[in-house]
């Protein structure tokens, strides 16, 4: 595969992002009739006016300004890393815009890094998968220049921040494959495959230099290898019910009937996925059928918009849509420092 600089995957996926955010924080928490009665046709969606994100995409630019800081500082380290993403973290936390309905696992967390005396991994919610760590992890596909083990790594830690949940972390590090993988030209066709061959690879292999002895917080585990097992076996699962819903695809149907409503992340990631693998070259209609479902809506547009947008590029999305998209110049920022 070779990196299409000239589509600006970096704008594509991050713009994507917002923007099924944006369209998804509306029918968040209804069923599809309520959706179809409020909006009409799913096919026609809008985007709202003004177009205002979640947490979503409040959290995805604080990872993006953890890891701006963090190069900024010198050569990636897991505390490199671990220290400006904490502080951008708990500056989400304490923010009066922090009032888009995060999730409860967030604020938990969050609330505990606030201690700078705690160890981030006595703060992390081990018992907790929500999607809260994946739909924020799509800057660690983008960033260029990171070896494999920095990039799972660094998925997998900015997941454990929050959510330590073994499934949470594989599925964290998935999602960031998926988006570099889009972003440097695989074939759609054989991503569900890709993914899969990962997914096994990995099955075993604890990232202790990036984790620490993180799988000691649960008592579930006999080895870090049994603790990270669990997430990948949840993930490989997930992505099983992806194939096959894609070989009997229906675009029709709330994908959350066949890949779930998204609420935990090897959900989030299946569910999204097949938003956009039913319409590889459709972005806006792939962002319409990830907003119109009976699951976290935005969560799942959201992903879709990223995996659409590193597959497309900047060219996805509409001029109209992107001009007034909330944090746009943010966005632009980083599209920018990552397209280079």
């Amino acid at each position: 595969m070779t990196t299409t600089a000239t589509k600006r995957a970096a704008a594509g996926s991050l713009f994507g992002l917002a923007l099924g955010d944006a369209l998804g924080f509306p029918t968040e928490f209804n069923d599809v009739p309520a959706i179809l009665a409020k909006t009409g046709p799913w096919r026609q969606m809008r985007l709202p006016r003004p177009a205002i994100v979640t947490d979503d995409t409040q959290m995805t630019l604080a990872l993006a300004r953890g890891m701006r800081t963090a190069a900024d500082r010198g050569p990636l380290t897991p505390e490199g890393l671990a220290g400006p993403v904490r502080e951008e973290f708990t500056a989400w936390y304490r923010s009066p815009e922090n009032n888009r309905a995060p999730g409860n696992t967030c604020l938990r967390a969050c609330s505990l890094l606030t201690d700078p005396a705690r160890d981030w991994r006595d703060a992390s919610q081990t018992g907790s998968k929500g999607c809260g760590a994946n739909m924020r992890v799509a800057p660690v596909g983008l960033v260029p220049g990171w070896t494999e083990e920095e990039r799972a790594g660094a998925a997998q830690l900015q997941s454990a921040l929050t959510h330590g949940h073994p499934t949470a972390l594989a599925a964290s590090d998935l999602t960031a494959r998926a988006v570099w993988l889009l972003a440097n030209g695989a074939e759609v066709t054989g991503l569900v495959g890709l993914l899969r061959s990962y997914a096994l690879d990995n099955r075993t292999r604890y990232h202790g230099r990036w984790l620490g002895d993180l799988w000691m917080r649960t008592a579930c585990d006999a080895s870090p290898q049994s603790f990270i097992a669990r997430g990948w076996d949840d993930c490989l699962a997930a992505l099983d019910r992806l194939a096959a819903a894609l070989r009997s695809p229906s675009p029709e149907t709330d994908p959350c009937l066949t890949t779930g409503e998204g609420w935990i992340a090897e959900e989030a990631l299946a569910t999204a996925l097949q938003c956009f693998l039913l319409f590889p070259d459709e972005p806006l209609t792939a962002l319409r059928r990830a907003a119109c479902t009976s699951g976290d809506s935005d969560s799942l547009a959201c992903l879709a918009g990223a995996f659409a947008g590193a597959h497309l590029g900047a060219a996805a999305w509409p001029d109209d849509w992107t001009t007034r998209i909330e944090y746009r110049e943010e966005l632009d920022a980083f599209a920018a420092l990552w397209n280079a």
